[in-house]
């Protein structure tokens, strides 16, 4: 089958030509023509399968063949996450560039009002995040009457992150008459509960729903450590592995700052993602790490949901995912579009029950390897690894010699600073009135 087999709009064509669409994906070649004809569906397909295109080309269609006045929205794509939300939109451009349909996309995490002004001028498709739409919709600037058409994006992780409420009030907004789609890696029972109540006679189609298609491309491989040296063997397969991008979960915001940071003094290229940067700071991450400028990006599962990359060669669970879901998730970052990919995890002992679940959903034992050369026999330190500084007490004398734990070396203490006028010294040299907690202090951590 060839992209030509659809008899899209010619403008389409010319837009799909020009982003060097031939063969359609799999998933492509099974949603679009159902997209295309009006009928609900459920898609179910691991990302990087090329899902986006085959629900962004029928909602361009249908603009396209069946023109309506300028200003009311049309469609809606509903997305978990920000880097999707953009992703999506990127995608809307890149195949509605040769077409008039205006589109915009609106999320958390910058100002309202840019988005107001895009939203009051008028805009055929909307690609949005739950909460952010919520927002509009309270302030009156989204209008969703007019929609014809819904996509449900990375259901599935909709759900997780706690957005159904937010999307059933989102469907209290559209039309009843609509066509709906429904697009998810993993089919949970809830979810299966939202499409029961959402889609009308749906076609479901799958493409690889089990993950097993992923064991084609990927190669999996466990590699058992204790959790104090998990860091050090983590350097050491960056030294010794032929990577291109690396992409490294861990299953804290703390931790990913902290890992990133060991990584960074090892000499790689370095960037850290997760939701407590700011948007600027994670979509600067994301240009470099697209852009070959980082090597190596430590995230979260939030942060990191959908990301588009092709050129990930590693996917490293630093944490072991909590289940089988989340790291069919974590490893579709590579072995995109048919490319080759590793997915490694470090293990603890107290990861076996995990690592059962996920060979269950694999339906293949993954393969367990060890570094010849990596001492496992290391003892631990006196301090854990990602164990941070003790707060000093308040109210007490701070120590006479503080020890860091991560550089081992000591630092004399602080001589005392004079107390400003009207405030009298506390017993720990500080002022009396910040140790009672000050608004200050307590605005500052």
């Amino acid at each position: 089958m060839q992209f030509t087999d659809f008899k899209l709009h010619p403008r389409l064509r010319q837009a799909v030509e020009k982003a060097g669409f031939t063969v359609p994906t799999p998933i492509q070649a099974k949603a679009i023509p159902l997209g295309l004809s009006g009928r609900d569906l459920i898609g179910t397909a691991q990302t990087g399968t090329g899902k986006t295109a085959a629900f962004v080309l029928p909602i361009l269609q249908r603009l396209l063949d069946q023109p309506a006045k300028l200003g009311r929205t049309r469609a809606l794509i509903v997305t978990p996450t920000r880097e999707l939300a953009e992703q999506i939109h990127t995608t809307v451009r890149l195949l509605g560039a040769g077409t008039n349909i205006r589109s915009a996309t609106v999320y958390g995490g910058v100002g309202m009002q840019p988005q107001e002004r895009a939203l009051r001028a008028g805009v055929e498709i909307l690609v949005a995040t739950p909460g952010r739409l919520i927002d509009h919709l309270d302030r009156g600037t989204a209008q969703l009457s007019g929609v014809e058409m819904l996509v449900l994006d990375e259901a599935d992780r909709m759900l997780d992150m706690g957005f159904l409420p937010a999307v059933k009030r989102i469907l209290s907004f559209v039309p009843r008459e609509r066509q709906t789609m429904l697009f998810s890696a993993t089919f949970a029972p809830e979810l299966q509960q939202l499409a029961g109540q959402t889609l009308r006679n749906p076609e479901r189609v799958a493409v690889g729903a089990d993950a097993g298609a992923a064991v084609e491309t990927v190669a999996h491989a466990l590699y058992p450590v204790p959790q104090h040296l998990k860091t050090a063997l983590l350097l050491e397969l960056l030294r010794t592995t032929d990577t291109n991008s690396v992409l490294i979960f861990t299953r804290t915001k703390h931790r990913a700052n902290r890992v990133a940071e060991q990584i960074r003094r090892a000499g790689h290229a370095t960037a850290a993602l997760h939701s407590n940067k700011s948007q600027n700071q994670r979509q600067l991450a994301l240009d470099e790490f697209r852009a070959g400028k980082v090597q190596i990006l430590v995230a979260t599962d939030i942060a990191a949901r959908g990301l588009d990359i092709a050129t990930i060669s590693h996917v490293i669970n630093y944490d072991i995912p909590d289940t089988s879901d989340t790291y069919i998730h974590r490893i579709g970052r590579t072995g995109r579009a048919e490319r080759e990919g590793d997915a490694l995890t470090l293990v603890t002992s107290e990861d076996t029950p995990t690592i059962r679940d996920i060979e269950r959903a694999l339906k293949a034992p993954i393969e367990r390897r060890t570094l010849p050369d990596f001492d496992y026999s290391a003892p631990a330190p006196v301090a854990n690894e990602f164990q941070r500084d003790p707060r000093p007490v308040q109210g007490r004398a701070r120590p006479a010699v503080h020890t860091s734990p991560a550089r081992g070396t000591t630092t004399p203490p602080r001589r005392a600073q004079a107390a400003p006028a009207g405030q009298r010294r506390g017993p720990g040299g500080g002022s009396s009135a910040l140790r009672r907690g000050d608004p200050r202090d307590r605005a500052s951590r």
